[in-house]
């Protein structure tokens, strides 16, 4: 724990997620200034009971720890469901972390 700060709350029968995820995301010039191999998030994934809500390709110009939101229909959710974020970086680490939904 501790990757990522999930925030999910229903509202009208929308979901609006905001995560924040922490990652140094060094870009490839930042790296070669620093010596080290570059490094940073490229997939990111959400999903709700199995289903995907989120699911997007992600790139080095996104900042330090970066922060995203997205929202997405609340259909035949319930009071206990969690949404799960996936993110994988270029070093192939990944990292999931799970959040209950509320206002269900």
């Amino acid at each position: 724990m501790g990757n990522m700060r999930i925030k999910a709350k229903l509202k009208e029968d929308v979901v609006n997620a905001k995560i924040s995820a922490k990652h140094d995301m060094l870009t490839y010039d930042q790296a070669k200034k620093k010596g080290v191999d570059a490094n940073f998030i490229t997939h990111i994934t959400a999903t709700v009971n199995g289903k995907v809500v989120y699911d997007v390709s992600t790139s080095q110009f996104w900042s330090k720890n970066p922060l995203f939101k997205f929202k997405f229909k609340a259909d035949g959710l319930k009071k206990g469901d969690k949404i799960e974020i996936t993110w994988k970086d270029l070093k192939g680490n990944t990292v999931t972390e799970s959040k209950e939904i509320k206002g269900l």
